[in-house]
């Protein structure tokens, strides 16, 4: 993000107008906003971190909003209103999924715009900690089967409890809306249209139907030394087959360079199985999950292309979508390496 796009988010969130917000949700929370400040990480959203302090309390909380103008949002990476995002956690954590409080939710004609603030859970998210600290040894050791049990509540919840604005697609559809991106960035690399062909002719038939996380990998887990303990960054969630999020927590691209781990980088198919049919009874084959590992590479082929376009556009000049955007041909090799010997 530039200095000036900085300055700009940071004149639009300040402690007076997080709780002017507050108040507006019957907090009493005027003058007792401190410690405001701007999270690393997420190319889509901002996150904020603060301390609402009350007189006998103070509380961790997190601030999610969209930093574009909503004539803007057509050209990100696809997501919900944050307003359905928001809706999402309390259907999971009714259903056992870990996932911080939504305390309020923003209206877009706010001095913040768009966005909800929730509570700020404890745990490392930085996937290069978790992988390589030695702090997190033990729940790395069981961390893979907690992600299978953890999806598999959330697959418990039904297209039929959602907000209409959850995506809701067949299978068909989303390949033809790849193969639409492709053909709209020019569909300069063979691998990609390979790719996608590959995954036409393999669809498998789904035996399941529900709502999905959409990210659900490492990098947006928080992890303390026991293991999971919040599922973060629900903005890609739509409907689908279950087996899909299992195979794209599964992604090489979310291994961040421990291949040997297939699952996040920390574990294997077989913890992840585990702990997946533990919770649901049933659980997907290796075959399943390697198709949605080559919808994944694909995936995070056209996330490049999309970062890259918003870039060269001047629609989004900031350096991390030009160092997303650069990373295209990662997703070229990790699908040559799936599709080896699958053709």
């Amino acid at each position: 993000m530039s200095s000036e796009q900085l300055a700009a988010a940071g004149d639009a969130v300040t402690s007076e107008a997080l709780a002017i917000a507050l108040a507006a949700q019957g907090a009493e929370a005027a003058d007792c906003v401190q410690q405001l400040r701007r999270l690393s990480g997420g190319a889509n959203m901002e996150t904020w971190a603060f301390e609402l302090v009350l007189e006998n309390s103070t509380q961790p909380l997190i601030l999610r909003r969209s930093p574009l103008q909503p004539g803007q949002m057509g050209a990100a990476v696809s997501q919900l209103p944050l307003t359905a995002e928001a809706a999402l956690l309390p259907l999971a954590a009714a259903e056992g999924v870990p996932v911080p409080e939504v305390l309020c939710i923003l209206r877009p004609e706010e001095p913040l715009g768009p966005g909800y603030i929730m509570t700020r859970e404890r745990g490392e998210g930085l996937p290069g900690r978790i992988l390589a600290d030695d702090r997190y040894t033990a729940a790395r050791s069981h961390l893979a089967e907690q992600c299978g049990a953890t999806l598999a509540r959330l697959h418990r919840v039904t297209p039929a409890r959602l907000p209409r604005e959850v995506p809701n697609q067949t299978l068909a559809e989303r390949l033809d809306g790849h193969q639409q991106l492709l053909d709209r960035y020019g569909n300069a690399s063979p691998v990609h249209q390979l790719a996608l062909n590959w995954l036409r002719k393999h669809a498998p038939t789904a035996e399941h139907h529900c709502l999905l996380h959409g990210d659900f990998r490492n990098g947006n887990l928080l992890v303390d030394e026991q293991g999971l303990v919040a599922v973060l960054d629900w903005e890609l969630a739509h409907c689908g087959d279950p087996a899909e999020d299992l195979g794209y927590l599964c992604g090489n691209v979310w291994r961040f360079g421990y291949s040997d781990k297939p699952v996040g980088g920390f574990g294997d198919y077989a913890q992840l199985l585990a702990g997946y049919r533990a919770v649901a009874g049933w659980a997907p084959d290796l075959e399943t999950i390697h198709y949605w590992e080559v919808f994944c590479a694909l995936g995070w082929g056209l996330v490049c292309l999309t970062m890259i376009d918003l870039y060269r556009s001047g629609a989004d000049a900031t350096l991390e979508r030009a160092a997303v955007g650069r990373r295209v041909s990662e997703s070229e090799l990790d699908l040559l390496l799936l599709l080896d010997g699958k053709l």
